[in-house]
């Protein structure tokens, strides 16, 4: 087996796409609290995106899906589908 056959360790898995990739997920407002601790009081009920880093770090939240996408073609960034 070559080094190139062996699987990626944790931590290459963790950084896989990082600065490359994004990707949108819908949430409703009432979730706001539990993500973003910090975060203002939102209206209870709302539908919103999270644009969030390959490694799930969230970067943008936002009521507009075309604006998640367009912050992240603004960033370079690829966005992906994850089901």
């Amino acid at each position: 087996m070559s080094e190139s056959d062996l699987p990626l360790s944790t931590d290459e898995f963790a950084h896989l796409g990082q600065g490359d990739i994004a990707y949108v997920k819908a949430i409703r407002s009432d979730e706001v609290p539990a993500l973003f601790p910090q975060a203002p009081s939102i209206q209870p009920g709302l539908d919103l995106y999270m644009l969030l880093g390959a490694d799930g770090v969230p970067i943008l939240l936002t009521d507009s899906r075309e604006t998640a996408l367009a912050n992240a073609s603004e960033n370079q960034l690829e966005t992906v589908s994850v089901h």
